[in-house]
């Protein structure tokens, strides 16, 4: 051991103490003898040790009382009780105080101090784990966001902020910006990352289907419900569920939720008995979920629950500066993936990429990438023919919509040369079949209210 450690002896025998300090001689230790408890907490309070080891009995305060005070000032220290009384009781105190070990006098003085280098060791030993696990939760937190814009800075920060606190936490953004990677990284980085991480699309599943799923159901429940099964809460009991495209689920669905919220428990499908569930919240969405509130369309008092800390992901767009790292991340992927002997795009593409407006956001790149990848025939790739709209500016058409309404016309315009096949237009967007089909169902409604012929 290169450290030399501060250890705290207290004993009402002089003796005692005289001997231990001629002992720790040639060790590299530096023994703070006390026989009145009372100054060696006073020094504790001022200094600290690395290790305390007390006598029981003694005058005025036990050993008992003084590792209590010592746990009020530093909750690690380990300690080491001897007495000459020793019982069950006082050393189940002493052990709940953080004690790692109970010597009867008398005692070997060799003894004790073989005791004090493995007590130590171990504590070093504990120390460089808690370290280590702090880097792999920082490492694995940070593992799946990419980019090094001011936008995302920002969001590295609160999620290290909120690490170790299992609020609820409402995350937005356009489609393909990833949502569901920052909800990964946010259980990820938290103080249980080895607990259960349970993804639900609430936008993929009819609501009949959903609370089935989330709540699980009893046999004879409905018809095909053979078999008694776990909902997805009950899965995620303990650690984290995220409800992606959560501004999609019904009044009656969101009313099921905030119960379940507000009192940690469930019912299962066609059950009677309440099952208590402990999980962390994350939920992610593509709209505004505050305008739906005043426009009426999601409940404001589970808005409110889930609301504790809001992120917003940045559009691909308004973070130009990262679509290097992006591209480049994807590029080693799927040239590992696919054994392609490929290092990345020339110098002008990587300039049209930067200019792109990305409509399918991370999504889209990732497509481009993995498709350049496959058809590679040369270490540094051209970039093929990218879809209308190589800048966001060139797509305004002379006005200046909304990016909403940016979005609506590209989507229509790709729709158009696919000659309605919306297979082709998601794979060109980057995003899901089911979301693309969203979309179009409310650009049709968005007509449809606005038609003065009708």
């Amino acid at each position: 051991m290169s450290k030399t450690f501060d250890l705290l002896f207290i004993d009402d025998e002089a003796k005692a103490g005289e001997l231990f300090k001629r002992f720790c001689d040639g060790r590299p230790y530096r023994p703070r003898v006390f026989q009145r408890p009372q100054d060696a907490l006073t020094w504790f309070h001022d200094n600290g040790a690395d290790l305390v080891i007390t006598d029981l009995r003694m005058p005025g305060m036990d050993g008992i009382e003084l590792l209590h005070r010592i746990r009020q000032r530093d909750r690690e220290v380990p300690a080491i009780v001897i007495t000459a009384y020793s019982t069950v009781n006082a050393a189940i105190n002493a052990l709940r105080l953080g004690a790692v070990d109970f010597l009867k006098k008398p005692f070997d003085m060799e003894e004790l101090l073989a005791l004090v280098d493995r007590t130590l060791s171990h504590t070093r030993l504990e120390h460089e784990v808690r370290l280590l696990r702090r880097q792999l939760k920082h490492e694995r937190g940070r593992r799946t966001l990419i980019g090094d814009s001011a936008a995302m800075r920002e969001l590295y920060r609160v999620v290290e902020r909120i690490a170790d606190v299992r609020c609820n936490v409402v995350i937005q953004g356009e489609s393909g910006t990833g949502k569901e990677l920052l909800a990964k990284a946010i259980h990820e980085s938290s103080s249980s990352p080895d607990t259960p991480l349970v993804v639900v699309d609430c936008g993929a599943i009819s609501d009949t289907l959903l609370e089935s799923e989330l709540f699980g159901h009893e046999k004879g429940a409905f018809t095909g419900a053979t078999h008694t099964k776990r909902g997805l809460l009950e899965t995620a009991d303990g650690g984290t569920v995220f409800l992606d495209e959560i501004g999609n689920i019904s009044d009656a669905m969101q009313v099921k939720l905030l119960r379940v919220i507000q009192e940690g428990q469930l019912i299962r499908v066609g059950g009677v008995r309440a099952i208590d569930i402990d999980v962390r919240w994350l939920v992610a969405t593509n709209r505004d979920l505050e305008q739906m509130v005043h426009n009426g369309e999601f409940r404001e008092d589970l808005y409110h629950r889930l609301n504790v800390v809001k992120l917003v992901v940045p559009p691909l767009r308004e973070r130009p500066r990262d679509v290097p790292a992006l591209v480049q991340h994807y590029v080693d992927f799927f040239s590992d993936k696919y054994q392609r002997n490929v290092k990345g795009f020339d110098s002008a593409s990587m300039g049209q990429l930067m200019a792109y407006a990305w409509p399918g956001n991370v999504r889209e790149l990732r497509n481009l990438v993995e498709r350049h990848v496959v058809l590679a025939d040369a270490p540094s790739m051209l970039l093929g023919e990218l879809p209308p709209a190589t800048s966001t500016l060139s797509a305004i058409d002379g006005d200046w919509p909304t990016l909403d309404e940016l979005e609506r016309r590209y989507i229509l315009k790709v729709l158009d040369r696919a000659d309605g096949n919306q297979r082709e237009v998601a794979d060109t967007l980057g995003i899901d079949k089911s979301t693309l089909w969203r979309k179009l169902k409310r650009y049709r409604s968005a007509e449809f209210d606005s038609d003065d012929t009708l």
